[in-house]
């Protein structure tokens, strides 16, 4: 069976693997030529957005005994939301070990769910202190992505 690409109610194209009932969200990679363009066109409509990313890698430092910065890497999803997340070393299944004192949970993560979990604070927090409708839009779009991923239970333990 073929894939197919399908709009939602919000007209935004989500893949399909057969099974009309149940849209898949996708993660895609931004090429590094376009990552200039990442914030502001995903970003760009929301109050202060410039120090989202800044504050992507303080929840991270806070969450991460391990984390010393490092590459990461963009990623838009098929629902018109995007996130950010370190790098992955492809020779290794690296985890990365997060723990949150503020509920008392940790766990070991990849990379993308590492900052799937941290990008989620970050547009929770960002959303409640501006008020701004749109970041959380983001939030929730993101959300989405997390709860059919493969590590939902351990991203919603972080983030509970």
């Amino acid at each position: 069976m073929t894939d197919m690409i399908h709009l939602n109610d919000n007209n935004l194209l989500y893949p399909s693997t057969g099974d009309d009932s149940i849209p898949v969200l996708a993660a895609t990679l931004v090429p590094d030529e376009q990552r200039v363009e990442f914030w502001p066109q995903y970003f760009g409509n929301i109050p202060q957005w410039i120090i989202l990313e800044p504050h992507i890698f303080a929840w991270m430092d806070r969450f991460c005994a391990d984390y010393c910065g490092g590459i990461w890497q963009f990623y838009m999803l098929s629902n018109g939301g995007a996130f950010m997340a370190p790098e992955a070393n492809e020779d290794t299944d690296e985890k990365w070990s997060l723990f949150n004192t503020m509920n008392g949970n940790g766990g070991e993560l990849s990379a993308e769910a590492a900052g799937i979990a941290v990008c989620l604070m970050t547009y929770s927090h960002h959303a409640m202190r501006t008020g701004c409708d749109a970041m959380t839009e983001h939030y929730y779009r993101l959300r989405d992505y997390a709860l059919n991923h493969a590590e939902c239970s351990a991203i919603m333990h972080i983030i509970d």
